[in-house]
Order: C-alpha cells, then structure tokens, then sequence
C-alpha cells in the first residue's frame, strides 16, 4: 500500500481481502485496532495520515487476515452481548447467534418470577458448561446482578481468559471452576444450566473453511456425530439441578431433533427448540421434572 491515507490504504487492505464474506469491515476492524481509535474515527477522519510503523503493523495483520486468521485472533477481543471480551487461541471466539442462548435464559427467569406482576427475576443459581471466554455466563451475570453464576471449563488457559473478562467487564457475581461439564457442581444445586458445547461431527468438512480452522478443535468436535458431549451434559445436568430446573444447550442447525431425544432419554420434559434469526435450530430447552 503506497499510500498512508486512511481512506485509499482501507481500500486497498478491502480489496486485498477479497476472498473474505466481509473485506471492508475486516479491514476497518484492524485499523482501528491498530490506531487504538473507535471505528468512528476512520469515518470522521479519512483523510488523516498513517504513520509508518502504523502501516507496516496494518499490512502484516492484512496479511495474517489473508491468510485466513481470524479477525478476533488477531485484535485479541471479540463484542458479545453488551461485552468487551478478550479472545485468545485458547477459546473459542464467540459468535452472535449465541445471544439466542442468553436470551432465552433470561426470559426463563423472567417468565417464572416469584410474585405477580413482579418486574425483577428472582435470585437465580445458574451454571454456563464449557465457558470459554465467559461470553455467556458474564452476559446473565451482567443482566442479572442478583444472580449467582458459575463458570466452569476444563481448560486453565480458558478459564484465566474468562476471570480476565470478568475484571475488564467489572463483574463481579461470576464464580470460576475448573472441571468437565457438570463435575463441579452438587448434587440438585443450579436452578439453570446452559451451555454451548462442542457438537460438530468428526469428518465435517467445514472444520477446514473460515475461522474454525484456527478455533480449538477440543471445543470444537464432538464425536461422530457430534453429540457426544450433549449426551454427557443432559445425564449430568439433570442430576445437577433442582427440581424444575432448566438446561438451555446450543447446538447445530440439523439437532434439534436429535437433542430433543437425547434429553427426552434423560428424563427431561418441556423440551423445545428455539431457532435462530435465520431460522435454522439453534437452542433446545428442557426441564427436569417436579419432585
């Protein structure tokens, strides 16, 4: 790129990003991370003037971009929900279709509040498998103040980005627990069990396109076909919750129906599947039954 102009080197960084569904917004995602500036200021400013060292870090995650890195990897954070989260290689990078997984817990609590008429959830234990950055857990945390979350992950790695994003967000009603799945928890403890854990078959082609190829294949991948960890979190979670406790799990657009059997298995009722602004399944529902 000869040029230093804000708006000709996003022009040329859009059109070296050609093969990417979205080059002009990649390109202006990492300018403004180079230049430390809200993505506001390359719109007010296109005329301002890069410096060398800001053109030379430009170009080298332009390349790293073209390479296909993904946008998250590369800036280090990732928007989620009303979130600023840090994102390492270590998690996965959170995606928009996941804020379907928090709205529909916080509308669970809020369906079933205490009192008529009233306006506040009740005090809710909660528990978010498999947490990763803590997208989820942080983003009921922060809806819910009152509410009681834990965060659990197998991973340290994981977990230590998830405590990182809970100072940079200053939340602070988020606990943070080493474990697989449900193994944390006690006995009929959680009123609320969400997760979006691995559930892409083994042989999926699409784990060699786009970002995924660069995402942990551990949250990834999920037997043959891809509902292994599903099928160990309904047997777990159920023992976890209280009675008439809900279990809220992502997963792809083809499993909402064998999700659906597999908690119907476990002895889960009130099963449905909730489907995404696309209208592909997303999020299936199940409740433990009344004692």
């Amino acid at each position: 790129m000869e040029k230093s102009r804000i708006d000709t080197s996003l022009a040329e960084a859009s059109r070296m990003l050609s093969a990417s569904p979205t080059p002009r917004l990649d390109a202006e995602i990492l300018l403004s991370h180079v230049l430390d500036k809200p993505r506001s200021y390359i719109f007010t400013w296109p005329e301002a003037l890069l410096t060398g060292e800001q053109m030379d870090r430009f170009l080298k995650l332009i390349n790293q971009r073209k390479e296909g890195h993904p946008v998250a990897y590369l800036t280090g954070q990732r928007e989620f929900w009303s979130l600023k989260l840090k994102v390492t290689e270590a998690t996965l990078i959170p995606r928009p279709d996941t804020e379907l997984l928090v709205e529909l817990a916080l509308g669970l609590a809020l369906n079933h509040a205490s009192q008529p008429g009233q306006m506040k959830a009740p005090k809710v234990k909660a528990a978010d498998l498999g947490t990763g950055t803590g997208a989820i857990a942080l983003a009921l945390a922060k809806e819910q103040p009152d509410w009681e979350v834990t965060a659990i992950d197998k991973s340290p790695e994981a977990l230590a980005v998830a405590t990182e994003n809970a100072a940079i967000n200053n939340i602070r009603n988020t606990v943070f627990l080493e474990g697989s799945w449900c193994s944390p928890l006690a006995k009929g403890s959680m009123d609320m069990i969400v997760s979006n854990p691995p559930y892409i078959r083994s042989n999926d082609p699409h784990l060699n396109d786009g970002d995924v190829r660069y995402e942990p294949r551990s949250a990834l991948i999920s037997g043959a076909d891809g509902l292994d960890d599903i099928r160990t979190i309904a047997e777990q979670a159920l023992q976890s919750l209280k009675h008439e406790g809900w279990l809220l799990l992502e997963h792809g657009y083809d499993q909402g129906g064998p999700v659906q059997a597999i908690l119907s298995r476990a002895g889960f009722t009130q099963i449905r599947t909730e489907t995404d602004l696309a209208g592909h399944d997303r999020v299936t529902l199940a409740r433990k039954p009344a004692a």
